[in-house]
């Protein structure tokens, strides 16, 4: 078995979301986390409502980074929608989190909670068309089940945030 090149420990480090993929349990739930705690940072220093482009970026970011890293990510690690990538639910948190940047404050932490919450949710029940849509080749078939997870998500978010905080 060859060691792994400089090449493959830059991108594993972006595709497992800075090791977080690499956690032995739950991988996804730990790439969302760190997303989480990205979102609640910036929430905190200077607010989502200050750049209304910034979260949208951000998933558009991650997203490419997918697409991109996909093919290599099935190479290295021998199978397809490897766990260790989890860069996926981090394009997904962040499209999902894209449709409160108008919140401010405490309501903009507990939507990213609420956000956090719905997008495991729908990540793993994977409803329809998110499980046929892992049939797409490589970065395409791993990361669009999580962007359609993130537009439920979103849905979901928004009632809770309706019915419950307004």
């Amino acid at each position: 078995m060859r060691q792994p090149s400089f090449w493959d420990k830059m991108s594993e480090a972006v595709v497992t979301f800075c090791g977080l993929g690499k956690l032995p349990v739950a991988s996804g739930t730990w790439g969302t986390l760190g997303a989480a705690a990205v979102h609640a940072l910036v929430a905190w220093l200077i607010g989502t409502s200050a750049n209304p482009f910034f979260l949208p970026a951000l998933a558009v970011l991650f997203t490419l980074a997918c697409l991109a890293y996909g093919p290599w990510a099935e190479r290295f690690y021998k199978r397809k929608d490897p766990s260790p990538f989890v860069i996926d639910e981090v394009a997904g948190y962040f499209l999902t989190v894209s449709f409160f940047y108008r919140l401010s404050g405490a309501k903009q932490l507990w939507a990213g909670v609420i956000a956090f919450l719905w997008f495991r949710f729908f990540d793993i029940i994977k409803p329809c068309p998110a499980r046929r849509s892992q049939r797409l080749r490589a970065g395409l078939g791993i990361v669009a089940d999580d962007l359609i997870a993130g537009l439920y998500a979103a849905l979901f978010t928004w009632l809770t945030m309706w019915a419950f905080l307004d």
